[in-house]
């Protein structure tokens, strides 16, 4: 095992004991504070600093958000929340706060495919999802 500095193995130590929505929570801090977000394959990109710089021409986002904006029939309830653990990993309790609190954001960041994907499993359930 390589040798890493006390500080860098003390933050490690930190970050690996984070549940799912810690990190989750942590990675949102990142990006909106910092500009840092975890890219496609586990790249992380960090936003430009450049005062004097030119802004971008609009470009097709790579990723997207897949947005949860309501569940729709409440009968369907249940069959979205298995469809949000299912793609998130988060525990039922999890899963179902998030249906509970629509408009709300189930995946950050998701290449268009995966993100396309996503939407049809939820839409499918009786959900109406939006990617952004």
């Amino acid at each position: 095992m390589a040798e890493y500095a006390p500080e860098i193995k003390e933050l490690g130590d930190k970050i690996a004991v984070l549940t799912l929505l810690q990190a989750k929570a942590l990675g949102d801090y990142l990006k909106e504070a910092h500009g840092i977000e975890a890219a496609a394959g586990g790249a992380v990109m960090v936003a430009p600093q450049g005062a004097g710089a030119a802004p971008a021409a609009p470009e097709e986002k790579a990723t997207m958000d897949v947005v949860l904006i309501k569940v729709g029939d409440q009968t369907k309830k249940i069959a979205v929340i298995k469809v949000v653990r299912e793609i998130t990993g988060l525990g039922l309790k999890e899963a179902k706060d998030v249906v509970d609190k629509a408009p709300q954001a189930v995946k950050h960041g998701m290449p268009r495919e995966e993100a396309e994907q996503m939407k049809a499993k939820l839409e499918k359930e009786g959900a109406t999802v939006e990617l952004k």
